[in-house]
């Protein structure tokens, strides 16, 4: 009987791991908004000429709140992503850490959040500086989207 309760247990604890793990990878395939790529910029940049597109950049800090605020609201928006997603190639890198503190030396980062608007070539063509919201974000970006 002891044997059967162990084996119960542990089929339970098996089963609800692979729910969670199956309900986990269902929710970032659902989620809405800008979806950030997990690539260099090097990669980006490579990508944006061979796309044809324009990289979006969030550099952010991680004791910024504004910063925060922004990936919370304005990047988690699905009219945001819906647009973005198809008209750049984006990235969000933390400026104090990793490649971050290159590429925030390299486009004189000295105040977050900044968002920019770069192209193939690593050519700054557009800074926003500062919260926005949605509709501030579009405003701001209308002659960078198709």
């Amino acid at each position: 009987m002891k044997q059967f309760s162990i084996l119960a247990l542990t089929i339970f604890l098996l089963g609800n791991t692979f729910a969670t793990a199956s309900n986990s990878n269902t929710a970032k395939a659902t989620e809405t908004g800008i979806q950030f790529q997990n690539i260099t910029f090097a990669q980006a940049l490579q990508k944006a000429k061979h796309d044809k597109k324009l990289i979006f950049l969030n550099v952010y800090a991680t004791w910024c709140a504004p910063c925060m605020s922004l990936q919370k609201t304005t990047f988690k928006s699905a009219k945001v992503g819906e647009v973005f997603n198809k008209n750049f190639i984006n990235l969000s890198i933390d400026a104090e850490k990793g490649e971050g503190v290159g590429i925030s030396q390299r486009y004189q980062v000295t105040a977050h959040p900044l968002m920019l608007v770069i192209n193939g070539e690593g050519k700054v063509v557009k800074r926003i500086l500062g919260y926005v919201n949605n509709e501030q974000l579009f405003s701001e970006m209308k002659s960078y989207i198709k």
